[in-house]
């Protein structure tokens, strides 16, 4: 798509989760100091919280690629509301461990002779529950009663949670007292300020190879901030928009007016409206039954919402109309050259 025109060898704002484009926010980094502080006290619980999108999943995914350490056997969970039996048997599957049709007594045998084993071999095993906010409170507890596993009074396994702030009102509860004296540390991630806002997308464009001259004008980067409120998730999607944008319009630079148009485009995605238009419908369809004397003023107003909705959808269509019409431009001036070149020879 657009890596060719802006002289990049990657696409840089995908939303996979890639250590390569860590970027270390004071908060980021600290929450990933936590993770590597729990590491080397090779027991406890680490906890890291923070909204949708602030990258929590990125931290767990660096701390994995760069543990350097052969004798942590890591595996990483992205849960579901799992009841207690169902998160050993994720876990044994993770670990390559096989429990088929065993009960639960049976798979923690299973599990801890396993952790045994890594232990003789001078290994420890490591696990990152990833979304653990949709955990219930008695598997959270599960996962507290396998920190019991100890040989030699050392802990056979450790446990990192990562999850929305949803995760602390489960771990605050009053019957979670003996799980909240098991964690060593804990971090709250917070959105991007501007001025990260601004090195978070210079050192991605970095990391894909970029070296030509500034991208963005002067103003973009508040601009960008403002549209995004600093979420990491937000910024890959509506950045990654940006340089498509760019690559069709032909832009060398992106400045305000291009933001603005291609925001104006991603208002639903950007900022979620599409569910509160829904919502808001939602509720006018209900008063067009309680109080009638609205009903006509309420259709319009829906009527005016979906109008909107499609025109967005018009918008879009019509830019990838022309972006595929760009490519076939290109496709078919390719083609003239390699024919020409051919009855040369």
């Amino acid at each position: 798509m657009y890596e060719n025109y802006y002289g990049l060898n990657a696409r840089p704002f995908l939303l996979s989760p890639d250590p390569k484009f860590f970027f270390a926010s004071n908060h980021h980094q600290r929450a990933l100091s936590y993770l590597q502080y729990g590491l080397d006290q090779g027991e406890g619980f680490i906890v890291i919280t923070g909204p949708i999108g602030t990258g929590k999943t990125t931290i767990a995914r660096n701390l994995l690629s760069n543990l350097g350490d052969e004798s942590i056997v890591a595996a990483q969970l992205v849960t579901t509301k799992l009841d207690p039996h169902e998160l050993l048997e994720l876990i044994a599957a993770e670990f390559q461990l096989d429990v088929v049709s065993k009960s639960k007594a049976e798979i923690l045998q299973v599990i801890e002779k396993f952790l045994i084993s890594l232990h003789k071999q001078g290994k420890r095993a490591l696990l990152l529950v990833d979304e653990a906010q949709n955990l219930p409170a008695e598997t959270v507890e599960e996962l507290r009663m396998l920190s019991n596993f100890q040989l030699n009074n050392k802990p056979l396994i450790q446990s990192f949670l990562l999850g929305q702030e949803e995760l602390k009102g489960i771990i605050q509860a009053p019957n979670m007292e003996q799980f909240r004296q098991r964690i060593i540390a804990s971090a709250h991630l917070k959105p991007l300020s501007c001025e990260e806002v601004q090195s978070y997308i210079r050192h991605r464009l970095a990391q894909a190879g970029y070296q030509n001259e500034e991208l963005f004008s002067e103003n973009a980067y508040q601009l960008i901030f403002e549209k995004t409120l600093g979420v990491p998730r937000k910024i890959n999607i509506f950045v990654d928009r940006l340089l498509l944008f760019g690559f069709l319009e032909e832009l060398s630079v992106i400045d305000s007016k291009a933001i603005n148009e291609v925001a104006e485009e991603m208002d639903i995605e950007l900022t979620g409206s599409i569910n509160a238009r829904q919502q808001s419908g939602a509720t006018e369809a209900t008063q067009l039954v309680v109080n009638s004397s609205e009903n006509v003023e309420s259709m319009r107003e829906v009527l005016r919402e979906v109008e909107d909705i499609l025109e967005n959808s018009i918008k879009q269509k019509i830019k990838l109309s022309r972006y595929v019409d760009k490519l076939l431009k290109q496709k078919n001036i390719e083609l003239a050259t390699k024919n020409s070149e051919v009855s040369d020879s």
